[in-house]
């Protein structure tokens, strides 16, 4: 499998270096243009000359992007009323489909949380009628997390502004490199090791 992804890697570097300058670079803003980044790799090349800071240029691209598009969801998400960590647990509940019910440990699965942290969430969902705990039809014992219908209402006004807002986000690269960036992005992540979470 790790072949597949690492062909999958090469393939698309293959394909970059095969178009010219202009083709790949096709965004409004040209190559040349600085940002914030070009400045901090211009920092450490001076300061550790002995050293190639030049993993910056895409980690530190791509930690910056993260935190500001985070910033520019939660907006979105705000104006619905949900507080930071609500959208995701509704979205994945409303995206299981009908019943929208799922065990609290698949819900820490696809969020990516420890179960406390899936816990304090659940909490907040459920006191504020977007969430229930019912008996997991499937086993007495266990609980299932079930979206109410206000909640099922709720995100399915949320979605339709989320998407757009997502849009407008990407609207600052041509539609013709988007799926060159998701390629990308899906081999570099599914290439990295899975993370040990913390809290």
């Amino acid at each position: 499998m790790q072949d597949y992804y690492v062909s999958s890697w090469e393939a698309i570097s293959q394909d970059a270096n095969s178009c010219d300058e202009a083709s790949w670079y096709s965004s409004p803003v040209s190559p040349p243009v600085r940002d914030s980044v070009d400045d901090i790799l211009d920092q450490w090349r001076r300061e550790r000359p002995d050293l190639d800071p030049a993993p910056i240029g895409v980690i530190g691209r791509i930690s910056r992007l993260a935190r500001e598009i985070e910033q520019r969801l939660e907006a979105v998400y705000q104006e619905h009323g949900l507080e930071p960590g609500w959208h995701d647990v509704l979205a994945t509940l409303r995206r299981s489909g009908p019943p929208f019910r799922l065990r609290p440990t698949d819900l820490t699965t696809a969020l990516m949380l420890t179960s406390s942290g899936t816990t304090k969430r659940l909490d907040r969902l459920e006191r504020a009628g977007l969430v229930e705990r019912t008996a997991d039809p499937h086993d007495r014992r266990a609980v299932a997390i079930s979206l109410t219908a206000q909640g099922l209402a709720l995100i399915d006004r949320v979605t339709e502004a989320h998407l757009d807002n997502e849009r407008a986000i990407l609207q600052a690269l041509p539609a013709a490199d988007h799926q060159r960036l998701a390629d990308l992005l899906r081999s570099l992540q599914l290439g990295l090791p899975p993370v040990r979470l913390l809290t």
